[in-house]
């Protein structure tokens, strides 16, 4: 049987460590890391996932600001908000809420953010500079999904990993992540032939397509580290990930559970680059 990774646990860990950090640098320089959160529209699941990051932010010790506005917003008025937070040196993060509306061109937004307060990591110049190998800020899952990895003990060099799924949220900068730590990366997607032969190569497997419970315990090899990214809901309303867990943890030596997973550990992540977004300033002001 495998070990559950508690993301849950380590999460907490992590926003321990960042409230004494935060502390440390108001003590030093009177900063307080500031995180604006834009959404636009009522999505459900991103009305909750904004509440968390309030939370987390009261937890923390930072200043929170939420934008909540209707989904017939102009882009030029989020343009406009977008301008004034990025002036605003009160505020070190700028996230603006995906999904947007239709009529909305999320390229355009999240391009006019200021790479220095992009704490999602997905503005251009940002994964340009991942791709070199010196990102200002690393996008918050892969993130979170690396500090599992790593908080585990679970070495990555040599080893063959396999990503199913390519979105620039997740699959690609996660790729990326784990070349940087020297493993052999495969990326798998909908035009992947024979997907199982490829996922039961690998020794680390993300799965990261949004499909519930798309991974079955044939598809993975014994002992393989399993993380499990996907957060479906079922019919029946309870959550399921991409990995169909009963299958597939008698298999693995680590695997991480759906919920409790990476899911907390996006939120301790966005408070992570956000700190560290106020350190940046703090040492500009220097």
């Amino acid at each position: 049987m495998s070990v559950i990774i508690d993301g849950n646990k380590i999460a907490q860990e992590i926003r321990q460590q960042l409230r004494e950090e935060a502390l440390d640098l108001k003590a030093k320089t009177g900063i307080v890391p500031g995180l604006a959160v834009i959404l636009v529209g009522e999505d459900q699941a991103s009305l909750v996932y904004v509440s968390r990051k309030a939370k987390a932010c009261a937890e923390i010790g930072f200043l929170s600001h939420e934008y909540k506005l209707p989904a017939d917003t102009s882009e030029a008025k989020l343009l406009n908000i977008i301008s004034e937070l990025n002036a605003d040196k009160a505020i070190h993060g700028i996230l603006v809420q995906l999904p947007l509306p239709n009529h909305i061109c999320t390229d355009e937004i999240i391009a006019a953010i200021d790479p220095h307060k992009d704490v999602d990591g997905f503005h251009p110049y940002n994964v340009g500079s991942l791709v070199s190998g010196n990102p200002l800020f690393v996008p918050c899952t892969p993130r979170g999904v690396m500090e599992l990895i790593s908080r585990t003990g679970i070495e990555l060099a040599g080893k063959e990993a396999v990503v199913v799924g390519r979105s620039n949220i997740v699959g690609k900068p996660m790729a990326l992540l784990l070349l940087a730590q020297h493993a052999t990366v495969t990326i798998c997607h909908s035009r992947t032939k024979d997907l199982p032969a490829v996922t039961r190569r690998a020794d680390v497997l993300i799965a990261a397509v949004g499909k519930a419970e798309m991974i079955k315990g044939n598809m993975v090899k014994d002992s393989a580290v399993v993380i499990d990214v996907g957060v479906n809901r079922l019919e029946n309303g309870k959550l399921a990930g991409d990995v169909a867990f009963s299958e597939v943890a008698p298999k693995a030596s680590f695997i991480t559970p759906v919920p409790g997973g990476v899911g907390p550990m996006t939120i301790a992540m966005l408070m992570k680059n956000t700190l560290d977004a106020a350190r940046n300033m703090a040492s500009k002001r220097e």
